[in-house]
């Protein structure tokens, strides 16, 4: 099994966030994959296989199979459209979350999501004390999205990850106005056996949109703050989200699976 590593949301490697893309001729069972994911012990590891003229393909985290992952999304688009397909200008992957197609723009490369519509709920106790600071705002879709006061306030969060386990959603995320981009965010998983994920394609499904409605425009330039850092370019479309952002290959290996 060939399996390359993508850094993905950044043009060099060491930054932005890696994900492992296992090319097969047909999936391995889930077991296999689940040992090949927390082999790796990146925070997803995609598998790809070819389905005609499309491609069908699956996400797994060292502990679970997730129905959507952006950034390995975005590393498996990178892989195909320049280690395999070096001539398509697009590739489309049948995916849990539906047709997912990958489009090469120059040196972005552009990902189709469903957008995730946020629904504000009331800031809990519980909320502020698992961040040990003050949420402006809160909303859920499948993952739970907490407003901070400022960019500072992201970037120095220092979270309980017990505690954020314990509340709604999939994935625990912040966010806040940018001082040098329209909106920061980190990306914390617990429930995914995941402390911090540099940079997170999926949770901007629900950001994007977020952001886009207050600051009355489509287009949305977002950084996520985790210590590797990202850079994603957001355009809101209706119920979709176009996600655009570089990618650079760090490795390449052969599995004995």
């Amino acid at each position: 099994m060939r399996q390359f590593i993508a850094d993905a949301f950044t043009e060099k490697i060491f930054g932005g966030n890696p994900a492992a893309v296992c090319l097969v001729e047909s999936f391995p069972p889930e077991e296999t994959m689940l040992n090949i994911a927390a082999e790796n012990n990146l925070s997803e590891t995609a598998f790809v296989m070819r389905d005609g003229e499309k491609f069908r393909l699956r996400w797994f985290t060292p502990a679970a199979e997730v129905d959507l992952c952006g950034h390995a999304t975005l590393a498996t688009g990178f892989v195909i459209l320049t280690q395999v397909e070096k001539n398509f200008p697009a590739v489309t992957f049948e995916t849990l979350s539906g047709a997912l197609t990958v489009t090469r723009r120059a040196e972005l490369f552009e990902m189709d999501f469903p957008a995730y519509v946020p629904k504000k709920i009331s800031v809990t106790a519980e909320m502020e004390d698992a961040l040990a600071a003050h949420v402006v705002e809160a909303y859920i879709a499948r993952d739970l999205l907490m407003v901070l006061d400022s960019a500072a306030a992201v970037e120095s969060l220092r979270p309980n990850q017990s505690k954020l386990a314990e509340l709604d959603g999939l994935i625990q995320a912040v966010t806040a106005a940018g001082d040098d981009c329209d909106c920061v965010s980190r990306v914390f998983a617990p429930k995914l056996a995941i402390a911090e994920d540099p940079v997170t394609g999926s949770t901007h499904c629900m950001i994007a949109p977020l952001w886009s409605s207050k600051l009355g425009r489509r287009k949305i330039f977002a950084r996520q703050a985790s210590a590797r850092g990202g850079i994603l370019h957001c355009e809101v479309a209706g119920d979709r989200v176009k996600i655009s952002g570089n990618a650079a290959l760090f490795a390449v290996a052969e599995l004995n699976v």
